[in-house]
């Protein structure tokens, strides 16, 4: 669990419903800062509530979550389209509160590109470049550059409706990094795009953004395109960060149901603690089964748990599986050829939806409908969430 450092005095940490707030907050080395910041649009109901979030220079930060669950408007109020009801933002140590979104000197990405369709690419790129009072040559001179980066620099004298959409994504990029911004801030930037050109973009955008070495704050609700570009992903529910971590962390170890639900694919299984010793919690499944589970978010005997297990993580041949795994009964019930992996349907425990996937390869077993297996997995693959 990320917990938040207070910075003023020597005063607990911050704290939600009684729980420390999961944002990173220490401010060493921080470029892009949020202290207990709250929005609220009609004075009563808080969209945001108590976000605490540090970022350093450099850093590709995902800002994942439902629709609702205030991850655009953090974006909006980061960027200056909206002002924060309560708490401070800080680029660089500075409080941007008060500066206006023109003068704040972050690049913006949209959805819709947002070109402007009687101006050629060239018009496009030299515009905020043209607000930024440069001179001519100056202004040629980066927007050349800015169109070689994305490798449109033949594009220039086009109009953004004859270009396609991924090129017209490459320009609304290179609009957003002619002037040289140390934070380029991207809202849903792919969702237009088709899952192919989607995919080349995801890595363009990415090398792109190491490359230079810009701060990069994302948003999306593909967990995907969070788990495949960024360096940490803060996932938001509710106007809360549930869990900040690096994409192996936050799919290996969610802290929750919601992030465990939310990120991937995955398996629950709800039960209840009968102990908890040495690390290890055991719980017994609503079928009267027990199995070994790693103890997250449970404290004692009696609570109810659901317990999360990953498709990849449980085995169905008895020969792959590793010392010291639980297993349990099972009925399949669908059995799915997709090529690289199969993915099979079961009945675990009274849960129909139980999913494993499995590699494609010469010794895995095809399974067929209605056959009785056993099914494993080592007890530290095996979480004991929050019911």
């Amino acid at each position: 669990m990320i917990r938040s450092k207070n910075k003023r005095g020597d005063n607990p940490p911050d704290t939600i419903n009684g729980e420390p707030d999961l944002a990173e907050a220490s401010t060493e080395d921080a470029f892009v800062e949020f202290e207990r910041v709250q929005k609220s649009y009609d004075g009563e109901t808080l969209v945001v509530k108590d976000l605490n979030l540090t970022m350093p220079k450099g850093e590709f930060l995902t800002m994942l979550g439902p629709s609702g669950s205030g991850k655009t408007t953090c974006l909006m109020m980061l960027a200056g389209f909206e002002t924060a009801t309560h708490g401070d933002i800080r680029l660089g140590g500075v409080s941007i509160n008060n500066i206006p979104p023109h003068k704040r000197g972050i690049g913006m990405v949209f959805q819709n590109y947002a070109l402007f369709p009687h101006m050629t690419i060239a018009e496009n790129l030299s515009f905020p470049l043209e607000v930024r009072k440069l001179g001519k040559s100056a202004r040629e001179e980066k927007v050349m550059r800015a169109l070689d980066m994305v490798e449109m620099g033949a594009f220039g004298g086009r109009r953004p409706a004859q270009l396609s959409g991924g090129q017209q994504q490459r320009i609304a990029l290179a609009r957003a990094l002619v002037f040289e911004p140390e934070l380029v801030l991207m809202d849903e930037p792919l969702g237009a795009l088709d899952k192919q050109l989607r995919e080349k973009m995801q890595f363009e955008i990415t090398h792109l953004a190491h490359r230079l070495g810009i701060t990069v704050v994302y948003v999306t609700h593909d967990q995907t395109e969070a788990l495949t570009m960024s360096d940490r992903v803060a996932v938001f529910d509710d106007g809360r960060i549930q869990q900040l971590a690096p994409p192996d962390k936050l799919y290996e170890e969610p802290s929750n149901s919601f992030v465990a639900q939310f990120i991937g694919e995955n398996n629950t299984l709800e039960g209840q603690v009968k102990e908890i010793n040495n690390g290890i919690a055991v719980v017994q499944l609503d079928d009267g089964e027990l199995i070994d589970c790693k103890p997250i978010n449970v404290r004692q005997p009696g609570e109810r748990t659901r317990v999360s297990i990953r498709p990849e993580r449980v085995e169905y041949n008895k020969d792959r599986l590793q010392e010291g795994a639980h297993t349990l009964k099972a009925e399949v019930l669908e059995f799915i050829y997709m090529g690289d992996i199969f993915r099979t349907r079961l009945r675990v425990a009274g849960n129909d939806e139980f999913i494993i996937k499995t590699r494609n390869a010469p010794d895995q077993t095809r399974l067929q409908r209605g056959e009785q297996i056993e099914i494993g997995w080592l007890p530290d693959d095996c979480r004991a969430l929050d019911a």
